[in-house]
């Protein structure tokens, strides 16, 4: 029986997206959403496009990684149960410009956002091919946890505001969502993960840690985003720090904030395009390789299917 048995399994493939953290270079953690495919060996599989490659390039270094599926917008739960996993990886510098290998995870990303099949019609392939120049990424699962709901948190679940707080980095977009996710590290420096409620002060953001996430001092990081029940209208922000233990609690003292795509406005949405095209170019460059050619008619063909 693998790590990831039938119940937790269930449960995971029912969840649209989850929370997938990797070790920055000086050890940093950090969490980005993603999509994920449980495979019949045990194994967790996902990609990255070469614009979005750090993920990548952190687990070359590093392979260790957490993950936690959280937000069961779509997922059709009630309720739903968290799932905590933590476990090594492995990205090998091969890149995908077909389905192949990873077709039930291309399937599923069609069925369960509609709106990406758009990004195979000619008119948009100009502009998308970059999307479909993938690393593939399995993890191994090591450990695999169930957490309560998130309606369980600690909390009346509603964005909570500070007086005080409002010049920190990161309070528009922490006080915008009721909870956010907590990337840090254990004893070992490995990466590890919790759903938690943020509560604004004046000195940065107190947390509340469960019990089985036995988070340490140092470098962390806060995650925040949505997504509709098709995977449309997302959004995601993070926000840098240092956690500290305080009489308080456990408090993160943000540095920095990352946007990556931006407000979602149409401005934000061209200057995506032209930086991912760029930082996909300078992938291959950096490599010599070619730029593969995208299989248009392997990926429509899996779209028509789903």
């Amino acid at each position: 029986m693998t790590v990831l048995g039938s119940d937790p399994g269930q449960i995971l493939d029912s969840y649209r997206t989850c929370e997938f953290a990797t070790l920055g270079k000086g050890g940093a953690p950090a969490a980005w959403p993603t999509a994920v495919e449980r495979r019949a060996d045990g194994t967790i599989a996902l990609t990255t496009s070469l614009a979005f490659a750090q993920k990548a390039l952190n687990i070359r270094r590093d392979g260790r990684v957490a993950l936690l599926f959280s937000d069961p917008t779509g997922s059709g739960l009630s309720p739903a149960p968290q799932i905590s996993v933590m476990g090594r990886a492995r990205c090998p510098d091969l890149v995908m410009a077909g389905p192949q290998g990873a077709e039930t995870y291309w399937r599923r990303l069609f069925e369960r956002q509609p709106h990406s099949r758009s990004y195979l019609s000619r008119p948009m392939r100009p502009l998308m091919s970059w999307y479909y120049l993938r690393l593939l990424i399995t993890v191994e699962p090591e450990e695999v946890l169930l957490r309560p709901p998130l309606d369980e948190l600690p909390g009346d679940g509603k964005p909570v505001q500070a007086r005080g707080a409002r010049a920190l980095p990161g309070a528009a977009q922490l006080t915008s969502l009721p909870t956010a996710v907590l990337a840090g590290r254990d004893a070992s420096g490995a990466p590890v993960l919790a759903r938690t409620r943020p509560r604004p002060t004046p000195a940065g953001y107190l947390v509340e840690v469960p019990g089985d996430c036995p988070v340490e001092r140092g470098s962390a990081s806060l995650l925040v985003h949505r997504h509709d029940e098709h995977l449309n209208h997302m959004y995601n922000a993070l926000v840098r720090g240092d956690l500290r233990p305080t009489a308080e609690g456990w408090l993160l003292v943000p540095t920095a904030v990352i946007e990556p795509m931006g407000s979602g406005g149409p401005k934000d949405a061209l200057r995506v395009l032209r930086q991912a095209k760029r930082a996909t170019d300078r992938y291959l460059t950096r490599r010599g390789l070619d730029r593969p050619k995208v299989e248009w008619d392997r990926f429509r063909a899996l779209a028509e299917r789903s």
